[in-house]
Order: C-alpha cells, then sequence, then structure tokens
C-alpha cells in the first residue's frame, strides 16, 4: 500500500508585524498532524506541506486565525461559456457558493463570475473545475484574455448567424405550408410529401438544434436543468412524433415537423439578436479600454524617447505635446496648456493646466506643451480605477434580482410539471394524443427564463456605463438600487458647496497687519489645513519665524511658542478665550458667512483675521434640483453658526448642522438617520470617511486617484454636487428600466404558459414569443443609453 500523497501549500498571511507574529504562525501550524510549515515575515506567506489527510485547508486557515491573524480573501473573474438562460447562471453561482471560503456572484448577461475565495480553501483551477463539472466552460478573465474573448464571441456570432441562415432556408418550406394549411385546406392533405418534409426538419432538429442537445446534456449531468432542456425536449417531442407518423404512413394523422423546426429556428434567431444587444451593453467598458493610450514620449538621459505607455514608472519625466492624449497619472512640472477631460468626467470645457496640476491618463492635450513626472502607472490610473469599478459594478446583482433568481431555480422544473400534466390532461379528457402533444410542446417552448435572468444585469450594465460616461462611478448595483430612495442628503460645507479654496478677505483688530499675517502664517507653517493655506497664501513669501511647542487641538485651533511668545490661532471663543463677545467687528464678518479665526495671546485679541470660501458655481442650481427631487439637503459644518447659516441661506439649504467636529459628522449622520430614512453623504471620499462610512449612501466627490475612488459607494469624478442630482436620476431611470424588464418576464411568463396549456397557441407561435423575450428585454434597457447628464433633459 502507499501512503497518503502530500500536498503544498502557499497561503498569504495578514496581520504580522514582527519575527515574533511568523514565528507564532508556524509553530501553531506546525503542531498540526502531517503538517510542517514554513513563515517567511518578508513575503508574508506561508509554505506548507500537508503529509496527512487529518489536517485539511480549513483546519489550517482555522488556526492561523485563533492565533490571531488571517489568510486575507483574494478576488477572480472568471469568463463562462455555455450559458444559456438564467436557470445556467443560478446553477453555477449555486455550485460556487457550496465551496468552502468562496463568494461567486454570476452574471448572465457579461457572462462572468466574480469571485472572492480564501487561498488555501479554492484556488483558480478548483473554481474552474466547480464549473466545468457543472457542464460549462471557464476560464480566468482578465485585461490579456479581454481581446480573446471578444474574438471567440465574434467567430461564434459568425457560425451561428451561418447555421441560421441554413436553418431559416430549410424552415421557409415548412412554415409556408403550415400558412397554406392554415388558409383551408383539406384535412390531411399535405402540400408538401411528409418525407420531405422530414427530410427538411431532420438536420434542423439534429444539426442546427445540436447545440440545444449539448447543452441539456451537460445541463442535466450536473444535475441542473435549463432552456435548453425545454427546447430539445419539445421540439424533439413533435419531431419523433411526426417521424413515427411519417415512417409507419398513418396518413389521418398530422405531422409537426414546421413546429421543431420553426422553434429552434426561431429560438436561434433569438439567441442572435440578444448577443447583438448583450454587446451594446458593454459598450462603456469597452470605449473606456480604448482610451488608454499606447505610447509615451519619455525624457531618458537628456533625450526624448517613445516607449509603451505601461512600462512607465512612477517618478519618469514625460512631455505631452499639443494633441497628444496622457499616458499616464502625473503632475505638471512646468509648461501650461488646457486639457479636455470629458472622457473621464463628462465635462465638456477643457481645464487649464500649469504647473503643480494633476493630470490624467487618457484624457486630451490641447494646444500647449506639458512637461510631467508621473504619479500613477499602469493599474494606479485613475482611468484603470474607473475601468475596474464599472466592470465591478456591472458585474454586481441589485437586490431586486433576488425574486428573479428564485424563481429561476425551480422554473424548468416546474414548466416540465406543467407541461406533463398538459399532456395528460388533454390526452384524458379530449382522447387526442396529437392535441395533447403539441400543447405539451408549447408549453415548454414558451416558458423562457432567459428574460427574467437579463431583467436586472442589462440594465445594471448600461445605466453604470452611463453613468460612467458622464464622471458618475458606481461600486456595486446595490449602491444604484438604494440611491433612488434617498431622503436626505447631508453635504459637507467646504469643498462640497463651497470652492475648497479659501481666501483671507478682511484683517481686522490690529495696528499691524503685516505682522500679525506674519505670526499667524508661523503658526499655520507645514498644515494642510484649507484655512492655513490661504492664511500662509496671503502672507507671502516672507521667511517666517521658528516655532516651537506646538499642539494642535482639533476642532478648535492650535498654540505654540513663536519668538518667546506663547500664542493660539483658531476660533474666536477658543483663542480669546471668550473675550470676543464686545467685538462687534467679528460678529459682523461671521454673519457675512465669513470664517473668523483669532491670533490671541494670553486671551488677548491681536488680530482678527476674516477668511471666505466661495460657492461653487453650480451649489445653487444642485440644490435646488436635488430638493425639486423630493430630497432635503442638509449641510454639516465645523464653523459657527452665524457662518454657517450665511452659507447655507446663500446655497439655498434650509437645514444645517454647525459647530460639528471632525469625528462628530458620523453621529450628525446617524442622527439623520434615525429620524429621516435613508440618508446619503457628500464628501471627499477621505477625511469624511467615518460620515461616509455611516451614511447608507456615501458620494465621494472630485476623485483625484484610484484611492478616491474606493472611499464611497458612488464616485463623482467632477467636483459638482450637480452630479449627485444626475446620480439619483439615473439610479431612478436603471430601477425604471430593471421594474419593467421584471413585470415583462414574469407577465409574459403568467400569461404565455397558462395559455399554452390551454391548446390556445400554437407551438411555432411559442417558439417567436420566447425567443422574442429576452430580446425585448435587452433592448429595453438598451434605451437607458437616452439618458444624459444635464438638468432638465434626464431620462
Amino acid at each position: 500500500m502507499t501512503g497518503p500523497v502530500s500536498r503544498r501549500l502557499d497561503l498569504p498571511l495578514a496581520g504580522m508585524t514582527c519575527a515574533a507574529c511568523s514565528a507564532r504562525i508556524e509553530k501553531v501550524l506546525n503542531r498540526l498532524p502531517g503538517v510542517e510549515a514554513s513563515v517567511n515575515l518578508a513575503a508574508e506567506r506561508a509554505q506548507i506541506k500537508l503529509t496527512s489527510d487529518e489536517t485539511s485547508p480549513a483546519r489550517l486557515v482555522a488556526a492561523i486565525e485563533r492565533a490571531g491573524f488571517s489568510v486575507p480573501a483574494q478576488s477572480v473573474e472568471l469568463a463562462i461559456e455555455g450559458m444559456t438562460c438564467a436557470a445556467c447562471a443560478t446553477r453555477v453561482e449555486k455550485l460556487l457558493n457550496r465551496e468552502e471560503g468562496v463568494e461567486a456572484s454570476v452574471n448572465l448577461a457579461s457572462e462572468h463570475a466574480r469571485i472572492r475565495f480564501v487561498p488555501g480553501l479554492a484556488d483558480h483551477a478548483s473554481l474552474i473545475a466547480v464549473i466545468q463539472k457543472a457542464g460549462y466552460g471557464a476560464r480566468v478573465a482578465d485585461d490579456h484574455s479581454r481581446e480573446d474573448e471578444k474574438a471567440r464571441k465574434r467567430a461564434a456570432y459568425q457560425r451561428e448567424l451561418k447555421r441560421f441562415w441554413i436553418s431559416a432556408v430549410l424552415t421557409l418550406p415548412l412554415v409556408l405550408q403550415m400558412f397554406w394549411m392554415f388558409g383551408g385546406s383539406e384535412h390531411g392533405s399535405d402540400p408538401l410529401p411528409r418525407w420531405f418534409q422530414m427530410l427538411l426538419a431532420t438536420p434542423v432538429q439534429f444539426w442546427i438544434g445540436w447545440r440545444f442537445y449539448d447543452g441539456a446534456w451537460k445541463t442535466l449531468r450536473g444535475g441542473g436543468a435549463n432552456m435548453d432542456v425545454l427546447v430539445a425536449l419539445g421540439t424533439s417531442m413533435a419531431w419523433a412524433f411526426s417521424a413515427v407518423v411519417t415512417v409507419f404512413g398513418f396518413e389521418h394523422r398530422h405531422v409537426y415537423f414546421e413546429a421543431s423546426a420553426a422553434v429552434i429556428t426561431l429560438v436561434l434567431m433569438g439567441k442572435l439578436l440578444e448577443a447583438r444587444a448583450k454587446a451594446g451593453t458593454t459598450a462603456a467598458i469597452e470605449a473606456l479600454i480604448r482610451l488608454q493610450p499606447r505610447i509615451a514620449r519619455v525624457e531618458r538621459d537628456g533625450r526624448l524617447v517613445e516607449v509603451p505607455a505601461d512600462s512607465l514608472q512612477p517618478d519618469d519625466v514625460f512631455i505631452i505635446r499639443p494633441g497628444d492624449s496622457v499616458p499616464v497619472d502625473g503632475v505638471v512640472i512646468d509648461g501650461g496648456s488646457s486639457i479636455n477631460e470629458a472622457m473621464l468626467t463628462g465635462e465638456s470645457m477643457p481645464v487649464a493646466k500649469v504647473a503643480g496640476d494633476h493630470v490624467f491618463a487618457a484624457t486630451q492635450n490641447e494646444l500647449g506643451q506639458l512637461r510631467c513626472r508621473a504619479t500613477g502607472v499602469g493599474e494606479h490610473t485613475l482611468l484603470a480605477g474607473i475601468i475596474r469599478l464599472v466592470a465591478e459594478a456591472q458585474g454586481s446583482k441589485a437586490p431586486v434580482q433576488r425574486l428573479a433568481d428564485q424563481v429561476s431555480a425551480v422554473f424548468v422544473p416546474v414548466v416540465c410539471v406543467i407541461a406533463l400534466l398538459t399532456f395528460g390532461g388533454w390526452w384524458f379528457f379530449a382522447g387526442d394524443l396529437a392535441e395533447a402533444l403539441i400543447n405539451a410542446v408549447a408549453v415548454l417552448v414558451i416558458a423562457c427564463p432567459c428574460a427574467l435572468g437579463l431583467a436586472t444585469p442589462t440594465a445594471i450594465m448600461v445605466g453604470t456605463g452611463q453613468g460612467a460616461r458622464a464622471g458618475i462611478l458606481v461600486r456595486n448595483a446595490e449602491a444604484l438600487e438604494r440611491a433612488e430612495h434617498i431622503a436626505v442628503l447631508a453635504v459637507d460645507k467646504t469643498g462640497t458647496l463651497t470652492r475648497g479654496a479659501p481666501e483671507v478677505t478682511d484683517v481686522l483688530l490690529t495696528d499691524d497687519r503685516a505682522q500679525a499675517l506674519r505670526l499667524a502664517a508661523a503658526l499655520e507653517q507645514g498644515s494642510e489645513h484649507p484655512l492655513a493655506k490661504a492664511i500662509l497664501q496671503h502672507a507671502g513669501a516672507e521667511t517666517l519665524p521658528k516655532v516651537t511647542e506646538f499642539s494642535a487641538i482639533p476642532g478648535k485651533g492650535v498654540e505654540a511658542l513663536v519668538e518667546g511668545r506663547r500664542l493660539q490661532l483658531g476660533s474666536p471663543l477658543w483663542a480669546a478665550e471668550g473675550s470676543t463677545a464686545n467685538l462687534p467687528e467679528i460678529e459682523h464678518l461671521q454673519a457675512e458667512g465669513k470664517t473668523v479665526v483669532v491670533l490671541a495671546e494670553a486671551g488677548k485679541v491681536l488680530a482678527a483675521i476674516a477668511i471666505a470660501d466661495p460657492l461653487r458655481t453650480g451649489s445653487v442650481a444642485a440644490v435646488a434640483r436635488l430638493q425639486t427631487l423630493g430630497i432635503e439637503v442638509v449641510m454639516l459644518t465645523g464653523d459657527n453658526r452665524r457662518t454657517a447659516a450665511a452659507v447655507a441661506k446663500a446655497a439655498g439649504v434650509n437645514r444645517f448642522e454647525a459647530e460639528i467636529l471632525p469625528g462628530d459628522k458620523a453621529a450628525a449622520v446617524n442622527a439623520l438617520k434615525a429620524t429621516k430614512g435613508i440618508v446619503a453623504m457628500v464628501g471627499d471620499g477621505i477625511n469624511d470617511a467615518p460620515a461616509l462610512a455611516a451614511a447608507d449612501i456615501g458620494f465621494a466627490m472630485g476623485a483625484g486617484s484610484d484611492a478616491a475612488i474606493e472611499a464611497a459607494d458612488l464616485t463623482l469624478v467632477r467636483s459638482d454636487l450637480n452630479g449627485v442630482a444626475d446620480a439619483i436620476l439615473l439610479s431612478r431611470a436603471t430601477l425604471g428600466k430593471i421594474r419593467q424588464n421584471l413585470f415583462f418576464a414574469f407577465i409574459y411568463n403568467i400569461l404565455g404558459i397558462p395559455l399554452a396549456a390551454l391548446g390556445l397557441l400554437n407551438p411555432v407561435v411559442a417558439g417567436a414569443a420566447m425567443a422574442l423575450s429576452s430580446v425585448s428585454v435587452v433592448s429595453n434597457s438598451l434605451l437607458l443609453k437616452r439618458w444624459q447628464p444635464v438638468a432638465g433633459k434626464n431620462s
């Protein structure tokens, strides 16, 4: 006898901080029977050899987690071949989710599965094997395989199109004969000899229709049932009955070769139309991929050389000539120009770029020349982040799809039972075998799980694609669905309603303006706060005194020793220790909506500096649009109530919460959720992270990097609050299409199956209806392409 075959695993690890951590994991693993483990701290991986069946991979992962560490989950996207209807997608998803440590979502429209798995419990090979065992093909989908997949689909489409035309030529005489017979011919008189009808129908049934037999066999072998089973079973019954009547010369019986051949031809036509329509749902992401530049002009050893754009590294210096596409994300070193960023933001007006400004891959340079330093390359550009996010959103599932998935899981078996009851009922009560058979066939071929499976994903794919074109990036379908029901929008003031670039407007209560600004700038040097930047910019380039014993008090201000003097700079109440009560100048400035910071020493006011952050151009119109949509806008700010009230009044906001510390914004959002229903929050995606996380839906405005894209449920590439209104309208338009699609898919089956069972539908008509049902759903989703992010023109 031979012993158990050894097995090697390579597990990624998370949570290790030092050599003691790696030693602990190694010790814990080596205690398990049949385990030889070696942990590499630098690589954060565990190399494991299993020499016994006593320890499973799941036990290894559990042991690592008990030790206080984790095996981080990984994600993979698989392209699946052979799915024909919603039952297929539901079956594959169910089988994948049965695997330990696996979470899978299968999208019928894109024919992709997005899978999250724990290494050690599953890997790419085992996941592909599960899908193959179910009777389908699978391969890892990545950027390199995308073109191969498109070429494969084009070739398959052309092959099926050729077969369809052959099938149509063979079926046409049979269908024309059927209409001739409906015209009132004598019973039993066939215009075409029955042997000739059989000669025409047989290649359609077994050559053209082989795809249905193949699909049905693979699905049944895997323990499932799909549309292929219904088509193969229904047409085989009609063909077999007709063949028996023809071969044995039962002249008094009708033959139904036209039904079997026409159903296969019509279903094939429906699949071709569906494939063309589905191709349109991925147009947005394909357009984004085509935007990726191929060539970059880079400075190397004092010379300008052309290199592939994907070979650039961070800090490489590249040149953008007039008319060039920007190859990677970067920052302008010198030069000046305007860049068209419409392909990323949806904004048609070019954006001026000078030294210090950021540029983004795939945007179009206009007239000037720019010299830039690369900051984001490869998968770390804004464009790559958008493509990744759109792909993930298109592969996600909306909660509204759950009912369709539940129905699809049992649809085919239920239809087969109904067909069997139809056959038995008609034969028993009407006593006519042929009529019983043909009505059962009609039940089988009219039932269509495809429309149910395509109703939601096709609308999500088109909707998220349209959003990407307009600079609205949706993280997943669930966020898009929730956005429809937003009742309250919490808005961060600085950088959302306002420009986020404050300016010093007044310096009061001082005899030496320059000295006051010099001391205030000294306290603020090194700070990245917008108010600090405004003071530093207004103070100019003067050399600032050194600062010692610096301390920052969150939400209040800063304190330090400057030239031997202990100074405070911050909110009037804190810095001046409440001594500003009799200073009407400060109250007047605050009433105008300006933020006032006080420079003080030992409670004595040395100067009051007023800073204003102007409203964004579109903020007033955006607030009005949101209110028209029935959404209450609430402004959250750390400013005092007077400033907040002035800004809110100027922006048209009726409710605001002032003097909120940064850490308390999340609590304010939670308070709104407790009384107002679905609450959304708009912020910058980084500083407002706790509030964005607390909200039901988080909007990040002004994505400058792929990191910012990861921070919210929806990201607005363009820093314009109108984008929130557009996103809500897009959500409503998309959910409207989903409901229309689901209504049509359910009504079609709810009405069609009983009509067929009652003998009111000819199988040919049933086949045509079945073929067109999924096409109509996809075509309805494609109507979302008419949606435009323009006020008053959204549909």
